[in-house]
């Protein structure tokens, strides 16, 4: 009698399961989105929790928040998720995807690998907003697109694109665009970021164009005014030198190998007239090899400044538009992020992490952090990636005042005017600034700190000066005092 129980009871069970099956298949009722949503729950990737937290198809390439939405590249697609929710907005087939513009301008550039041609779609329908397919390589900016195609190797044209735009603003014709130049921003003259764990590169999102670029082709560098267009200079570094393009100079660094030693020279150049504006020697800009002194590396570097080691091991950050040394460290002090406004430094104890005002000499605000831990500026917030307890932190680059705090392993993927985008392995999720203890939105020191250019500091990207570089060269009425 037991064992006709037991089988009656397992026929029982597999009519109900043939039941679901059918009201499931034909609409009526469909209990396994839910199950299947019970099991794949995933745990918090931080604490406090995110706003909200998505498993997305595969590991993220890039992450950039882009207006009202947040952009994810993959390895063969891209996707667009709304900033408040997580929710999918739309998804498409791409190698390579980049974020042009910023806020209600954004769009996003995507493209195949050795195929020609791009499109520029719209962040939150992904509707394609225009076509090109002739352009072999793009390069994505806060206030500019740039293309470059070629008709034969040696017989190319840049052009310049407002990021909604449909016509060019400008084009330029270059000699070849050099081999290597290929899919979104392929490396151009000009600085290396600093760079950390856990903290994304282009955690950020696009920079601002700088005034001048430096395209490498065929072993000289061609200078472009990226206002007009204009190639300003053509030129072949010497045996013994390196060229780059920073803050609106050609700086023409040459490393010269001598008792076992390697001897460095910086020059600034205006290219527009040639003429050098600026010479600094005996810093060393971290661009040779040991061996030789051979020189396989731009300078380190952001925006209009870059980075070097004076003579004394001390490390200093220099101008690059008129040489001036805007911070010098202390002995055994480690610069961990720089721009045209804030260095950020690790106190020689390793206890702390000091940010200071460039060409001021003021120390804004000191923090505890340990030995390893990392940091990067961005215009919203600096980001401190601390390990043992494992946190982020999210402070207002001019007050220290907290913006967010988590306790997480999480990376820090992208920083937006509101808060920050964090993610590990397949999982992603949105902090809101000030909702944690501490933390306001737009704080304020009020005093005033004057930065490198002696104007306020910008706590955010609100103002036309936030950009406008260290001598107001990058704005339109800029002057070279």
């Amino acid at each position: 009698m037991a064992k006709g129980r037991g089988r009656g009871v397992r026929v029982v069970l597999l009519l109900a399961l043939i039941a679901v099956v059918a009201l499931a298949a034909t609409g009526v009722w469909n209990p396994f989105p839910g199950v299947w949503d019970w099991v794949d729950r995933s745990e918090p990737i931080s604490e406090p929790d995110v706003v909200w937290q998505q498993r997305i198809g595969g590991t993220p390439k890039s992450v950039t928040i882009a207006g009202e939405t947040v952009v994810v590249e993959q390895r063969t697609r891209v996707e667009a998720r709304a900033l408040a929710t997580g929710g999918q907005l739309w998804e498409r087939k791409a190698d390579w995807a980049a974020v042009a513009g910023a806020d209600r301008s954004a769009v996003v550039v995507v493209g195949k690998l050795l195929v020609k041609g791009y499109e520029v779609l719209d962040p939150t329908t992904g509707v394609t907003r225009r076509r090109d397919d002739d352009a072999v390589a793009v390069w994505t900016y806060r206030n500019l697109l740039l293309d470059a195609r070629c008709v034969q190797p040696t017989d190319c044209t840049l052009s310049a694109w407002d990021p909604r735009g449909t016509k060019p603003l400008w084009t330029a014709f270059l000699p070849g665009v050099g081999s290597g130049l290929f899919a979104d921003n392929p490396g151009l003259r000009g600085t290396r970021r600093l760079t950390a764990q856990r903290l994304e590169e282009e955690v950020a999102g696009p920079e601002p164009v700088p005034p001048l670029l430096g395209f490498p082709v065929d072993g000289r560098v061609h200078v472009v005014d990226t206002a007009t267009g204009s190639v300003l200079q053509n030129v072949e570094p010497g045996r013994e030198e390196r060229l780059s393009v920073v803050g609106g100079r050609l700086l023409r660094i040459n490393a010269r190998s001598q008792d076992d030693n390697c001897y460095f020279a910086i020059a600034g150049v205006d290219p527009a007239t040639g003429r050098e504006t600026w010479r600094r020697a005996g810093i060393n800009l971290r661009t040779a090899e040991k061996a030789g002194c051979v020189q396989r590396e731009d300078p380190q570097g952001a925006r209009n400044v870059v980075i070097g080691v004076g003579p004394d091991a001390r490390e200093t950050v220099l101008d690059g538009y008129d040489g001036r040394l805007l911070w010098v460290g202390a002995d055994r002090e480690k610069l961990l992020a720089v721009d045209d406004r804030y260095a950020l430094v690790r106190s020689a104890d390793q206890r702390s992490i000091i940010a200071r005002g460039l060409g001021t000499d003021r120390t804004l605000w000191t923090r505890p952090a340990g030995g390893k831990a990392g940091a990067t500026l961005t215009p919203y917030a600096a980001v401190i990636a601390d390990e043992k307890p494992s946190r982020l932190t999210a402070v207002d680059p001019r007050s220290g005042q907290e913006l967010a705090v988590l306790r997480t392993s999480a990376n820090a993927l992208a920083v937006g005017p509101a808060g920050m985008v964090i993610g590990e392995g397949r999982e992603i999720g949105y902090v809101r600034f000030g909702a944690t203890p501490g933390g306001d939105p737009n704080p304020s020191n009020g005093d005033g700190a004057p930065g490198p250019g002696g104007s306020a500091p910008a706590t955010g990207d609100h103002g036309d000066d936030a950009d406008c570089g260290p001598k107001r060269e990058l704005c339109p009425d800029g002057t070279s005092g």
